[in-house]
């Protein structure tokens, strides 16, 4: 009973809190929306430059500047050319460490920013291998702490673990359980409100047909 009072307490909140900032939530909602139709490096950037927008405008919303790194992220692992991928993720890179200042308690923002990591080792890995690999460790572990059960950090962790399980010539496999239950209990995990991060469930769905 007190779980179901909590629940609609949340509910009942985020609704007050849309209806107060409309100018807020909806163009949110708007530009989140676009996502699904990104097709190129150009598209993510137009849409990473809409948070930014929306950011600059609302100057105590971290979401807003999580999606605008998220964007230039994704961006570094569409991109080809090598050098692009680090400006973009030099541009990614101060909107996380702005989010860390304003969202410290946020398990998500240390699991966007175990996911830069990775998209800095990924330009050169034989180079940044060692360096950028025990950084998005450090990162997953702050996110997991703060919420054990969050998904994305959950799934940083196994795609962590997998990649290192080939470098030390041992079985990536063997983190495949992990994977398949993570899979299964992925729509169990609640975000906070409809504008909080809810992807990485492809990316499991990806890592659990490799197991097959």
């Amino acid at each position: 009973m007190k779980k179901i009072i909590l629940s609609i307490a949340v509910v009942l909140i985020s609704l007050v809190s849309m209806a107060q900032k409309p100018e807020y939530y909806e163009p949110m909602g708007e530009t989140l929306g676009q996502f699904s139709s990104v097709k190129s490096v150009a598209d993510m950037q137009e849409l990473g430059n809409k948070f930014q927008m929306i950011a600059n405008a609302e100057t105590t919303e971290w979401l807003p500047l999580y999606y605008h790194a998220h964007c230039y992220i994704l961006m570094s692992f569409m991109e080809q050319d090598v050098a692009k991928k680090d400006s973009y993720l030099d541009v990614a890179e101060k909107s996380i460490n702005k989010l860390i200042e304003m969202a410290p308690s946020e398990a998500e923002v240390f699991a966007l920013q175990s996911f830069y990591f990775t998209g800095r080792l990924v330009v050169n890995p034989m180079e940044r291998g060692q360096e950028f690999s025990a950084l998005s460790g450090q990162a997953i572990g702050k996110a997991l702490a703060l919420d054990p059960t969050n998904p994305r950090a959950k799934m940083l962790k196994i795609q962590m673990d997998m990649g290192s399980a080939r470098f030390f010539g041992t079985d990536p496999k063997s983190f495949c359980p992990q994977a398949k239950e993570l899979l299964a209990s992925w729509d169990n995990f609640k975000p906070k409100s409809h504008l909080y991060p809810n992807w990485g469930k492809d990316q499991v769905e990806g890592i659990v047909k490799g197991c097959e």
